[in-house]
């Protein structure tokens, strides 16, 4: 956004209403940890910096941290949102600018959104500008209170808040962009005077409004589930709703059919090309990758590590993992090939298992070029079938078979050398 920003994420909570022993932003949504999400809007927004507050199970954000190459901080002592923000004051030292407050748990939140509210903030040259939302049902939410002339005053807690400051509907979303400076000064002044004696973020606002600073706020005007937080598990699978939706939205708008998207599962990072057709109960794992004019499923399982080839039909109850299928391979029904490398123009007979774990190690499968692999054939990796050879229904493959070859039997025997 070239407008001297850095950012700040809350990530160190407990999240003891998800009863779980990993930290409530690792959790997984779509197929990646919610606090991913978070972290990719901070790069699409180009923040100068990037700090994440780490707590309870911070050895468990390393690998996420190091990845996004963001900054953390850490809280030992978890006594509210103030004291977090404030452990970043010696981290920015140096820093002259503008700070975006953005929590966690809160992956539904748009790009789009987020540049609004920055350029809000800066356009209007206020000292804090709160990103808000109106909802019919604001409970557990802060409240916005303004005075007579609309002008913000206080974010008040649900459990601070009056029955009168209770029936207001526009509610504190959390995100706040604020000038640091100022900022510092309002936390400093901070006191847990609340029914969780802790020091809250939000009382910033008063003080800011209190010191005479101008306080401007942007409301979410359509759908206010992006700025929705996940707390428990009812709420992460509220979320994986909406997250799976927009990427199976996004996939249709690119030139994906999508016969049944209520009856589809795609995680985030897959790539899917033009005219590939999914059917209904397909569950398509992170890592994949479709090329064009395929069909998949119905009742398909692709896990990560699958790569499939232009024209291929994987059809169903079907099971592929760390494998490449070449273009106008059919693999029509009943199989499930792990670790293999499969050429182009190969039929997956009915029922076809690649035997892949060894006990100790995952082995490799490789087909050749217009292979012909029988009915209910069992490949028992490593081996490699060459190019248009033939494997008889029922067989079990436990060693390479030569190009042209044709092998039947258990264990397969050679019936023929070569074909044609």
């Amino acid at each position: 956004m070239n407008y001297n920003f850095a950012g700040i994420i809350l990530a160190a909570g407990k999240g003891t209403r998800m009863k779980s022993e990993i930290p409530k932003v690792m959790h997984p949504l779509c197929g990646r940890p919610m606090l991913a999400y978070v972290l990719d809007l901070a790069q699409t927004l180009k923040l100068d910096r990037t700090i994440v507050i780490t707590g309870h199970g911070r050895e468990l954000l390393r690998g996420i941290l190091t990845e996004y190459q963001a900054d953390s901080v850490y809280q030992d002592r978890l006594v509210g949102t103030a004291d977090a923000v404030r452990r970043t004051e010696s981290a920015l030292k140096g820093f002259s600018g503008n700070l975006l407050i953005l929590y966690g748990d809160q992956p539904l939140l748009k790009a789009a959104t987020l540049k609004k509210l920055i350029q809000r903030h800066i356009s209007s040259l206020a000292s804090a500008t709160i990103l808000t939302a109106c909802m019919d049902n604001p409970f557990g939410y802060g409240r916005i209170i303004r005075d007579n002339y609309g002008r913000v005053q206080a974010i008040v807690e649900e459990k601070d808040a009056s029955q009168e400051q209770k029936s207001v509907k526009e509610i504190n979303t959390g995100i706040i962009c604020f000038k640091k400076d100022i900022l510092f000064k309002a936390i400093a002044r901070i006191k847990p005077d609340n029914a969780k004696k802790e020091y809250y973020l939000t009382d910033a606002i008063k003080i800011m409004a209190a010191m005479g600073e101008a306080i401007q706020s942007l409301c979410i005007s359509q759908d206010v589930r992006e700025a929705q937080g996940i707390n428990s598990r009812i709420d992460l699978a509220q979320a994986q709703k909406i997250m799976r939706q927009r990427i199976l939205d996004n996939f249709m708008a690119s030139g994906v059919s999508i016969i049944d998207p209520d009856t589809t599962y795609i995680e985030a990072g897959c790539k899917i090309g033009r005219d590939t057709v999914i059917y209904p109960f397909t569950v398509i794992e992170k890592d994949v990758i479709i090329k064009k004019f395929c069909s998949i499923g119905p009742f398909c399982h692709l896990r990560p590590g699958t790569r499939i080839e232009d024209k291929a039909v994987i059809g169903n109850f079907t099971e592929v993992v760390r494998s490449r299928i070449g273009q106008d391979t059919l693999m029509k029904h009943f199989s499930y090939l792990g670790d293999c490398l499969v050429s182009r123009s190969v039929n997956i007979g009915c029922g076809t298992v690649s035997a892949n774990f060894d006990g100790k190690n995952k082995q490799k499968t490789v087909i050749g070029e217009g292979a012909f692999i029988g009915s209910d054939t069992i490949l028992r990796a490593p081996v490699k079938i060459g190019k248009k050879a033939v494997t008889g229904c029922g067989s079990v493959i436990i060693k390479d078979v030569s190009a042209g070859e044709v092998v039947v039997g258990v264990p397969a025997r050679t019936l023929r050398k070569t074909i044609g």
